[in-house]
């Protein structure tokens, strides 16, 4: 019977001093008005150029981030591929919107993208759409406004860097996962996710897109792409979130007079998450299935319709992810079973990954019993190492 409580299995990569670092870290996690305050500093230290990496790369990015470059990050692939755990390589930094920045995240994850060709502990490459063109352009096509000359150009820009990616992911059969973004955004990137869908997927799901399952309209979303797929004999390649824009989508929806896209609760947003693994799952033949959440029920739920429907362990075509940093309980316990799992290594310059470090404390300690569950666990192993 898979178990989540097993401390040992769950922190055996790390050793004592990573343990006591972790400790620590969510401690301080723990305390909200430290996150806040530590959040604003560290946005105000980059607003002003104060140099912050000596405090920030030993503590937040070191447990978070697998390093600034993708050789950086090779020693923690190495060291998850000794117990069965693969590493995905996220180019994470955010908030760029210069051609500059745009070419050198192209230039980044296209190195991703060949990385993992080489590397066997490397199963998919990832990327964020914001980072291949301006949010304006995605915010007009998607919400069907007139565009100036110059934004049409950009709008096809983006089709053709998408497609870039894409390509070159299917000459070297990796399988490329394409992150949901907010809601006001994602119909163009679903539009253009889809088309590249039709054109690579025709022997298996090499291109993936993201439902953000705490959208009411994701459930009708994914119906709609599965039947499409059908349609036009490609696979679709499907990655779940639960979804990390809540506030904002909601202030959003209130300030322009439209309906709320968010659930109305957790439960909700939870009976749509598995109701969707359930879906794919139960067409396997044609869905391949990435389960990327923390969520210790989500993850033994499709084991458990995986075993229903006498699907391997190791099938290809199932996949589990969590972040570095966080719900190792989930993920080597997996692993151990023999799960496909993944976990998810951001690199980038410190400064420029702050925002997703930043994030990521924030998610913590907003998550209902997220930092309390880390805590507990990695309490639970310092006790059983010190009773040895």
């Amino acid at each position: 019977m898979l178990s989540f409580e097993n401390t040992e299995i769950a922190f055996k990569s790390k050793s004592n001093k990573d343990l006591n670092r972790a400790y620590f870290l969510f401690k301080i996690i723990a305390s909200n008005p430290l996150v806040f305050l530590g959040s604003k500093l560290s946005l105000l230290a980059l607003k002003i150029h104060f140099p912050i990496n000596w405090a920030v790369k030993p503590t937040v990015y070191s447990h978070f981030v697998g390093g600034e470059t993708i050789d950086e990050c090779h020693d923690t692939v190495r060291v998850f591929e000794k117990y069965n755990v693969k590493a995905i390589l996220d180019y994470s930094v955010e908030g760029k919107e210069s051609l500059e920045d745009i070419n050198n995240a192209m230039t980044e994850t296209l190195k991703t993208i060949h990385n993992a060709a080489k590397d066997s502990n490397v199963p998919f490459a990832v990327f964020k759409p914001t980072a291949f063109t301006k949010e304006i352009v995605l915010e007009k096509v998607s919400e069907g406004m007139d565009l100036t000359e110059e934004e049409k150009e950009e709008a096809d820009n983006f089709r053709k860097r998408v497609g870039t990616l894409c390509k070159t992911a299917y000459e070297n059969d990796v399988p490329i996962l394409i992150d949901a973004e907010d809601s006001f955004f994602q119909n163009f990137i679903d539009e253009v996710v889809e088309d590249n869908m039709e054109k690579y997927n025709k022997k298996r799901a090499i291109v993936f897109n993201t439902y953000q399952m705490y959208r009411w309209d994701r459930l009708d979303v994914l119906e709609k792409a599965y039947n499409k797929a059908v349609e036009k004999d490609y696979y679709l390649g499907a990655k779940f979130v639960r979804g990390a824009y809540m506030e904002k989508e909601r202030a959003r929806a209130e300030e322009k007079g439209y309906k709320d896209p968010i659930q109305p609760d957790k439960d909700t947003t939870d009976r749509d998450y598995n109701v969707a693994l359930k879906f794919c799952i139960e067409r396997i033949d044609r869905i391949a299935t990435f389960n990327g959440t923390h969520n210790e029920y989500s993850s033994l739920y499709m084991t458990e319709l995986m075993e229903q429907h006498k699907i391997a362990k190791d099938d290809p075509r199932c996949w589990f992810s969590q972040l570095i940093g966080m719900s190792d309980h989930i993920s080597f316990n997996l692993a151990d079973a023999g799960y496909n799992v993944a976990k998810y290594v951001p690199f980038g310059p410190v400064r420029s990954v702050l925002p997703y470090l930043l994030r990521r404390t924030e998610e913590n300690t907003s998550i209902a019993g997220q930092t309390g569950r880390e805590l507990s666990l990695l309490i639970k192993e310092k006790k059983r190492r010190k009773g040895k």
